[in-house]
């Protein structure tokens, strides 16, 4: 996919910012991962390439982070195909973190993939 055209039918939440620049792709997620929510910090597999939330302390290459899930997906029983987030600027606090990763683990990794994470404050 290039340009969007996942989230047309998706209510505004504030994960993509503003300037409404993004990119986004459709990637597999593994079976056994479960429910994941939309926003999810995911990494990518080492083999066979398929996705995981991020998590920390993971050594199959899904520690390192590689995408944003933009849709909620269950990959409880069997690999699900989502739509992810593979360019843009994203609030923060709209994320969902794996165990012990944490904003500014993952803030340059992701600015290398062309993610960018912004703190959005209240007004």
């Amino acid at each position: 996919m290039a340009l969007d055209t996942v989230t047309d039918s998706m209510t505004p939440d504030g994960l993509i910012l503003a300037n409404g620049e993004y990119i986004t792709d459709s990637a597999t997620i593994a079976s056994g991962a479960g429910s994941l929510v939309r926003g999810t910090v995911m990494g990518k597999i080492t083999t066979g390439g398929k996705l995981l939330k991020s998590l920390s302390a993971a050594v199959d290459g899904s520690q390192v982070p590689f995408c944003i899930l933009l849709e909620d997906t269950d990959a409880t029983s069997a690999d699900k195909v989502a739509p992810v987030l593979i360019a843009a600027e994203v609030d923060g606090a709209k994320l969902t973190l794996g165990t012990a990763h944490t904003l500014a683990s993952i803030k340059d990794g992701l600015r290398d993939l062309g993610i960018y994470i912004r703190t959005v404050s209240a007004v």
